[in-house]
């Protein structure tokens, strides 16, 4: 294999972690944020680059809805690796608010704090009804957003804007990098034009962020805070000490996923009722082939995929979304991934 685009050999790829905070069946979400906290900690020590959580409204399986306040405790929770959000979903906020929250974490965390954002509603109609106060936000302004973000956190508003003389506290001597999330060609393309970093969700769309991920570089236009693109992607991945056991752990997010085709809002599925679950061949054929946005295997096969996916994608890391019936084998799946890569 070649080197990656910062001249790092692909072997000595760095991986990241995207968490969720799963609600797994018989549990409830107190126990879901508690298992965020330790496995935060658990891949800090086993040399993760960095730990984002998913902002998410409503739903069931997925236990958080305020990553940022999630995030304060996480960084209090490790030492080393960095924190932050994949993503916030600037549509419902101000964008001077969302710069105060991260200049605050900014603050107690200074160098470990990354602010990714997203423009999808991150749930169904009537809760962004609900979380946009009576309003559904609309993401045309999802630019000028992002714009006027930066610039409360660079200090760069232009004289005429109208909140230019307006004080962004508290007053730190750095900003956290912000990135761009999308699973389409939307969000790369406006991080290449605005200067900013970009996170392809493979584990969403499986097809054609290769090539956005590549236009982005392309097309990238230098900025103050970033002279060069940095990309990463994400991807879903069950690592288990053979094939056949990472088969038989991925029935839960089959299920999960099936779940959500059909609106069917529950926590995810223990791997006790994912296996007693009846497929019919529609639901079967369904579930299938949804299996290619995720990497499942053993050690050996996680790795060369992972090696291949972020060569493909000419990443600079990838990140892993792991969620299954139980934490443990989720934890285990990290630890797998991490010793595979040493």
């Amino acid at each position: 294999m070649g080197v990656q685009p910062d001249g790092e050999p692909w072997a000595a790829m760095k991986l990241s972690v995207l968490d969720q905070s799963p609600v797994i069946s018989g549990l409830d979400a107190r126990r879901a944020i508690e298992e965020t906290l330790l496995l935060a900690r658990r891949v800090e020590a086993l040399g993760y680059q960095r730990y984002w959580l998913a902002e998410h409204h409503a739903i069931a399986a997925l236990a958080d809805p305020c990553p940022e306040v999630l995030l304060a405790r996480l960084g209090a929770e490790t030492k080393t690796i960095r924190v932050g959000t994949g993503g916030v979903l600037l549509p419902y906020y101000s964008a001077f608010r969302v710069a105060e929250t991260f200049s605050m974490l900014e603050a107690l965390y200074p160098g470990r704090i990354d602010l990714g954002i997203g423009r999808a509603p991150g749930g169904d109609q009537r809760t962004a009804h609900a979380v946009g106060g009576g309003q559904i936000p609309s993401a045309e302004q999802f630019p000028q957003q992002v714009w006027e973000l930066v610039s409360h956190l660079d200090g760069t508003l232009p004289d005429d804007h109208p909140d230019q003389r307006v004080r962004l506290q508290p007053a730190v001597e750095t900003a956290p990098p912000v990135w761009l999330l999308g699973s389409s060609d939307y969000s790369g393309a406006l991080a290449a034009q605005l200067g900013l970093r970009f996170a392809f969700a493979h584990f969403i769309n499986a097809r054609g962020g290769d090539a956005v991920t590549r236009a982005y570089r392309q097309r990238y236009q230098p900025s103050g805070r970033e002279p060069r693109p940095h990309a990463l992607v994400c991807v879903f991945a069950i690592c288990a000490d053979t094939k056949d056991e990472a088969d038989r752990l991925a029935a839960s997010i089959d299920l999960r996923r099936l779940h959500m085709a059909t609106n069917l809002d529950t926590p995810v599925p223990t791997l006790e009722e994912a296996l007693a679950h009846r497929y019919t061949p529609a639901e079967r054929e369904y579930v299938r082939s949804q299996r290619e946005r995720a990497i499942i295997g053993d050690p050996e096969h996680c790795k060369r995929s992972l090696l291949e996916l972020a060569e493909r994608y000419a990443t600079d890391e990838v990140m892993v979304l792991t969620i299954t019936g139980d934490y443990a084998s989720r934890t285990r799946s990290y630890e797998l991934l991490a010793e595979a890569f040493a």
